[in-house]
């Protein structure tokens, strides 16, 4: 069921806003129906990763910080970004260790999402890790982190409750939770 067919015109774009991370244009369109209008679009410069940091014992690594747009906590997966031209699975290797200190010696790419595709370009990539060796953490300077480390039942109950509101996590616990159920992960619990 793919259209990559646009029925859109673009009759002018403008930059708004650019950064490092991310580029803010407008776009004047003709929409789908053919009436005049405006469609602002964010264009991130770093490929969206998230890591379920699952142990041989059924916990994962949750990450909690304070998240500035929303001016509120959040619990998640550990997430970061990676440069478009860096291998992705680099790049959720570095962020794991940075942000927990772990690193594994199982990789696997379990989920591709795109995030808020109403208004991003934004494509995010889910990792499960598993082998977990424990090390020390290394959170950039913007990040004031704290992790726990909990029965995946117990967070998958955080994601069912509203505790859990970050998109890459409530989908990534989600998948896993089917993963599991369907016995295309074993653990030694």
């Amino acid at each position: 069921m793919k259209d990559n067919g646009s029925n859109w015109t673009i009759r002018k774009e403008r930059k708004v806003y650019d950064n490092p991370w991310i580029t803010l244009t407008e776009f004047d369109v003709l929409n789908p129906k053919g009436n005049p209008g405006i469609y602002g679009k964010v264009h991130f410069k770093n490929k969206a990763l998230g890591i379920v940091a699952l142990s041989e014992e059924g916990k994962i690594t949750l990450v909690g910080q304070f998240r500035f747009p929303l001016s509120q906590y959040s619990w998640e997966i550990p997430e970061g970004g990676g440069p478009l031209g860096v291998d992705p699975l680099e790049s959720a290797k570095r962020e794991l260790k940075e942000e927990t200190g772990m690193s594994a010696s199982h990789w696997q790419k379990i989920l591709e999402i795109h995030l808020s595709n109403s208004v991003t370009d934004e494509h995010g990539l889910i990792y499960l890790a598993t082998g977990l060796t424990r090390g020390q953490a290394h959170p950039e300077d913007t990040e004031d982190l704290k992790t726990m480390e909990i029965p995946f039942g117990e967070a998958l109950e955080m994601v069912l409750d509203g505790s859990i509101t970050d998109s890459m996590t409530v989908t990534a616990l989600l998948c896993v939770k089917v993963m599991l159920d369907k016995g295309q992960i074993k653990l030694s619990i």
